[in-house]
């Protein structure tokens, strides 16, 4: 079906400006997703580089997937109300000057604010990009439209780290964040050239009341979360603001309750699918970026990957994933996505339980590398109908805002984990390390997970017990993301439409 008419406002689109719409929607994103994972692999050169702790290169990750899960609301509502293709090529816009100003960062501090400023740039374009595919694909296209995109994005994720990997290895890790800037300016080409424009709302406004409260809520949180992390933190301290930021939540519930124009409508809640798929987004996406946060950095720091080799682990995931992603759209289209969405996360739960052992072992090809292919045959499994589910359950003149919503649950999903996890990466850390060896312990006693292990220390047996306390502290990581998986496999289940 080479033309579409979902309206009377939406004119008919050929067969060359759909893919125009499919190739800009997966190069913007690419770029978003790629540089949520990108990180990862070049944490232990950035920390030593800026001289940094757990907590700042935290932060260096919390900052963009904060601003970016908060702003993702306001971005969907900004594309329904304004025109998505303007919203989506201001995103890319700015998206790429924010990478550029992120790799000329000298100092932790510079480069959160940089990352800060790059989630909301990456706001704005997320939503439109799924939300373009779905205004411009009969809903009998759609999944297909959107496997591919799925499947394109997932590449691009997984691709960021090993790609930033080899960058590490040979250059400055700055490059990681240059590298988007002609990956921006080819996708404003293809969208200014070749992509219509979809209608806005007239008289819309904008909530940005909800907006700062979305801010300072996930802030909050995330700012107390990390500091338990911290074995010199006030723990008091790091309590009352975890408080203060779920009471912001709560009111920022309430305040879209009573809104006129609210950037996270409720009432898309009360449809049944709508509501679980979110659920088993929150819960699977927990998992999935707890696990991948903490890995390249146990397999560094325990067993000496270089960031090259650590990056590529992802490959397997990558290509598993792109494949299934792009076949799983297609079988959404034709069987429904209640078996889909329900062993797929199955899937994926066995892979975070499998990730520990894996990890403990340290072998690449006969440990690391199955697993992970494992991971990416649940979540090709997955994603696809799960971004189907969200389209489908959302009105035609919502799409934007009901993407911004899923798109905006996984990255505060990702915030919270990686928040919220380094305290328990280190109990296992210290844990681990006390048991593997008592005598040489002590020398972990106040250090946090994935501490560097001084040079004057690494005697045979004090690089044992650090190789068994990292793989101690990602293995509690990964059982948690385990049980999250198996939870998200239930909503799954309820959410599918047959």
């Amino acid at each position: 079906m080479n033309q579409f008419s979902p309206g009377a406002t939406q004119p008919a689109i050929t067969s060359r400006a759909q893919n125009a719409v499919v190739w800009s929607a997966i190069l913007g994103s690419s770029m978003v997703f790629a540089d949520g994972a990108i990180v990862t692999v070049a944490i232990p050169q950035m920390r030593e580089s800026l001289q940094a702790s757990l907590a700042e290169m935290q932060w260096v990750t919390n900052a963009y997937a904060l601003t970016l899960s908060a702003f993702l609301l306001l971005g969907g509502a900004a594309g329904d109300a304004h025109g998505l293709r303007r919203i989506f090529m201001i995103g890319i816009a700015c998206f790429g000057l924010t990478s550029l100003w992120c790799g000329l960062s000298q100092s932790a501090q510079m480069l959160i604010v940089a990352r800060a400023f790059q989630g909301v740039s990456g706001a704005l374009l997320v939503p439109g990009s799924l939300a373009l595919i779905s205004a411009h694909f009969p809903p009998d296209a759609r999944g297909k439209a959107i496997g591919t995109w799925a499947a394109a994005s997932a590449i691009a994720a997984a691709l960021g780290p090993i790609l930033g990997g080899w960058l590490i290895d040979i250059g400055p890790w700055q490059a990681i964040f240059w590298i988007n800037l002609p990956v921006a300016a080819l996708a404003l080409w293809i969208c200014w050239r070749h992509v219509p424009e979809s209608p806005a709302l007239e008289d819309a406004t904008m909530d940005w009341l909800g907006a700062a409260l979305a801010v300072l809520g996930l802030g909050l949180l995330a700012y107390g979360l990390t500091a338990f992390g911290e074995r010199d933190s006030q723990r008091s301290i790091a309590l009352l603001l975890t408080m203060a930021g779920a009471i912001i939540l709560v009111l920022f519930v309430l305040h879209e309750r009573r809104s006129a124009v609210p950037m996270m409508p409720l009432d898309l809640f009360r449809i049944p699918a709508f509501a679980n798929v979110n659920a088993l987004t929150l819960l699977l996406y927990f998992s999935l970026s707890g696990a991948l946060f903490f890995l390249p950095t146990a397999l560094i720091e325990a067993h000496g990957y270089s960031a090259a080799k650590a990056g590529s682990v992802f490959l397997p995931f990558t290509l598993v994933m792109a494949v299934l992603s792009r076949l799983g759209g297609g079988m959404a289209d034709r069987f429904g996505t209640r078996m889909l969405l329900t062993v797929g996360p199955l899937i994926t739960a066995l892979s975070f339980a499998l990730l520990a052992p894996a990890v403990f072992h340290g072998g690449y090809w006969l440990a690391v590398v199955p697993v992970m292919a494992v991971m990416g045959l649940g979540m090709g499994i997955t994603v696809a109908p799960l971004s189907t589910t969200v389209m489908n359950a959302a009105p035609g003149d919502r799409i934007g805002v009901a993407s911004g919503i899923n798109n905006a649950i996984s990255r505060v999903a990702g915030l919270i984990a990686v928040a919220g996890l380094g305290v328990i990466a280190t109990l296992g850390f210290q844990y681990a390390a006390a048991w593997a060896s008592p005598e040489t312990a002590g020398l972990f006693g106040l250090a946090t997970f994935g501490t560097p292990l001084l040079s004057e220390s690494r005697t045979d047996a004090v690089q044992n017990t650090y190789a068994t306390a990292m793989a101690g502290g990602f293995g509690l990581v990964t059982l948690i993301c385990a049980a999250a998986a198996v939870a998200s496999a239930w909503f799954g289940h309820r959410s599918a439409q047959t």
